[in-house]
């Protein structure tokens, strides 16, 4: 009998489940919904799984895959909740026409205001007399639990000469002054495949218990120990000779003494470890859904001084030991199933790449690589276009997996808020790996549209001769 985290022939994908539900409602979700009518990633994160599914009270539908019993059950839970989410993506859309009435653009709305239409749905049903009054009361509730949390007030702490000349300064003192580099992270590297193998074993509900190996990582600095060794040009860590140790964290060989910046792009981002102050700080105020639980500007950026100056561009240690870990995972991710021999992997490894290799964007990838079919006559052929490109990225996809996972433990780091056992850790890990999945997914999505459009033109219109 194959483990839980696998599935049988009578068994079916939890996500795919969730998908033909919620293309079952029919019409009125559409600002729930991407342009295929599928549920936004934030849409299942934000309000099919924590308020519908609740896997927390419902461990059965927790599993990646169900067995039929408990696929009818989410089923009905979603088709139950039907006129509730119709409401929601009203009040949503509601929200949104407020918030821009209100000149608002702090913070991304999806994050801001998923869970509150929800409860606007639920208390209210679809919004109806006085709607606007309640959408206008929510929308400045929101802004104003923020403090002042904002870029607009992060660019204003910032605007200062003199601020930012002695930011600067406390920069380059904080950088001389680090701990002396260090050499050799086999030991750490060693360690971490251990826990996930015991992450890995553990099956699809994750570890029920904390690893020694996990806690002997954190207790002797074994995080601290490969951030120095970032700075020391460290090679060979991950046993390839082609993969940098520092896996994308930075563009460099080693990462650079960070500056105090003006201002950010979400589009021009550079690598994590390359970042400026205000670019990593823009990030957290512009993903945080829970402002509140922020220092103020003032405190956030002193701190961060230190922070961009310390291993890894974090403080708490059991969070860089999870950079350790994430980078251990992402080396052997293996989406395309190249069937190269893998010494190494362990448990984690091969939950998550069975994952991957189960999805239908990854398999469409995975055709391209083997057997790309260019177009002779010059047209819009897959071969050396977008889906080529995607197929590429899944054969480096820990660049991706690492640069995610950095700015989710920054995040966490910025709100103290460590990793203490085992099962917080592996879902930090697995959790980012989904996320990486969805993402390619939506993104092989949007080129076959893209795709699809061209031919259409093209067969519409001949081409001359």
């Amino acid at each position: 009998m194959p483990p839980p985290s696998q599935p049988t022939d009578a068994c079916r994908s939890r996500a795919l489940v969730i998908d033909r539900a919620w293309r079952g409602l029919g019409p009125g979700l559409e600002s729930l919904s991407g342009p295929g009518g599928a549920p936004l990633t934030r849409t299942v994160k934000l309000i099919v799984l924590p308020l519908i599914v609740r896997p927390s009270l419902c461990p059965e539908l927790a599993a990646d895959f169900l067995e039929p019993a408990q696929a009818a059950r989410l089923d009905a839970l979603i088709q139950e909740s039907g006129a509730r989410l119709r409401a929601t993506a009203q009040w949503f859309t509601l929200l949104k026409k407020t918030r821009r009435a209100l000149g608002i653009v702090a913070g991304h709305p999806q994050d801001l205001y998923f869970q509150r239409c929800f409860e606007l749905a639920t208390g209210y049903g679809a919004p109806s007399a006085g709607a606007d009054a309640v959408a206008r009361g929510v929308v400045e509730d929101v802004a104003d639990a923020g403090g002042g949390r904002t870029v607009e007030a992060l660019k204003g702490h910032l605007a200062d000469a003199a601020r930012r000349a002695r930011l600067d300064g406390e920069l380059a003192v904080a950088w001389a002054g680090r701990p002396p580099v260090a050499a050799d992270v086999g030991v750490a590297v060693a360690l971490a495949g251990e826990v996930l193998e015991a992450c890995g074993a553990a099956g699809p509900m994750g570890p029920a218990v904390n690893s020694p190996e996990y806690t002997a990582m954190v207790e002797a600095g074994h995080g601290g120990l490969f951030g120095r060794a970032l700075w020391a040009h460290a090679g060979e860590v991950w046993g390839a000779e082609e993969l940098p140790a520092h896996l994308g964290l930075t563009a460099r060989q080693a990462p650079p003494r960070p500056k105090v910046g003006r201002a950010a792009s979400t589009a021009t981002l550079p690598a994590p470890l390359d970042r400026t102050l205000f670019e990593r700080l823009f990030v957290v105020l512009q993903s945080s859904s829970r402002r509140e639980e922020l220092p103020a500007v003032p405190d956030l950026v002193q701190r961060e001084v230190g922070r961009s100056c310390a291993p890894l561009g974090l403080h708490d240690e059991s969070l860089r030991v999870a950079v350790v870990l994430g980078g251990r995972l992402a080396v052997g991710l293996d989406p395309l199933g190249t069937g190269e021999p893998a010494p190494g992997r362990t448990a984690a490894h091969r939950a998550v790449n069975s994952r991957w290799r189960r999805e239908a964007s990854v398999l469409r990838a995975r055709r391209m690589t083997v057997s790309p079919r260019p177009d002779p006559d010059g047209g819009h052929g897959d071969s050396g276009g977008v889906l080529d490109a995607l197929a590429r990225d899944l054969r480096t996809p820990w660049a991706a997996y690492m640069r995610r996972l950095w700015v989710r433990l920054h995040g966490r780091d910025v709100r103290d808020a460590p990793l203490g056992d085992l099962a917080s850790l592996w879902a930090v890990l697995d959790g980012v790996s989904r996320s990486v999945m969805m993402d390619h997914r939506d993104r092989v999505r949007s080129a076959l549209r893209t795709l699809s459009a061209a031919t259409a033109v093209d067969t519409a219109e001949p081409r001359s001769t």
